[in-house]
């Protein structure tokens, strides 16, 4: 049952249309978008399919290009497509607000400006007062962010499966630390936090071990004639020898 229906014309705005339907088909899931060029089967009479969606659909997106308002109607290229009662996009909408189905305008790129009442047909004057969202394909990413989450404000029940999820918390019982450097400039690890079966390690900015042999992180800065250090277990097998007798 599709939730969301693409409202766009043919000429104006394939492109987009496109790209928004399987952007919110990825986050939402299969069978929610209706998108006339994909969702309609080779065989099935597409005016029953049309409508019939629309009516099933929860909001209508209504794709506006450059030409969207003067593309001619291809039966009478001396009138406009938005004055033929006829004319799908009109059709669509129409049956949107008749239905109360909220209707969302989307301006594509960067040229198509808002709509005016007196550049629309008086049935489709109510679109002019529609707040509106843009979609660019030069900012897409945000773009069909923002068009996905108000979606989703309209639609109670879809879940936006790419959403990216926060931190989780410790897990209960384990253990959460905090490093900070040790005066030498070495800093092993921001946020350290472990449970009973993994260790997550945030921000790493120096030498990790989090398994269960030896660590070395820290090894002291020693400078002058006969200066040693040694790390680990030694015994009896360091012997200092020194140039010159002291």
């Amino acid at each position: 049952m599709p939730h969301v229906f693409v409202n766009y014309r043919t000429g104006d705005g394939e492109q987009a249309a496109t790209t928004i339907a399987r952007d919110l088909t990825q986050r939402f899931g299969d069978g929610l978008v209706f998108r006339a060029g994909e969702s309609i089967r080779p065989g099935q009479l597409y005016p029953d399919e049309l409508l019939a969606a629309v009516r099933r659909s929860d909001v209508l997106l209504a794709l506006i290009g450059p030409r969207w308002a003067e593309a001619p109607d291809t039966a009478h290229p001396d009138r406009r497509a938005l004055d033929n009662e006829k004319d799908w996009v009109r059709t669509e909408l129409l049956e949107s607000f008749s239905r109360q189905i909220p209707v969302v305008p989307v301006l594509l790129g960067r040229r198509s400006e808002r709509l005016s009442a007196s550049a629309l047909p008086r049935p489709l004057t109510r679109l002019a007062y529609v707040q509106s969202l843009r979609y660019d394909n030069q900012q897409a990413s945000g773009d069909l962010g923002r068009i996905a989450e108000v979606v989703s404000e309209l639609v109670p029940g879809l879940v936006d499966r790419t959403a990216q999820d926060s931190p989780a918390d410790p897990l209960p019982g384990g253990v959460a630390n905090t490093m900070h450097s040790d005066g030498d400039g070495n800093i092993q690890a921001r946020d350290v936090t472990g449970g009973l079966t993994s260790t997550v390690i945030h921000d790493s900015r120096g030498p990790v071990n989090t398994g269960p042999g030896p660590q070395n992180v820290h090894q002291p800065h020693i400078e002058g004639d006969g200066a040693t250090y040694t790390g680990g277990d030694h015994r009896g097998d360091v012997k200092h020898r020194f140039g010159k007798r002291r």
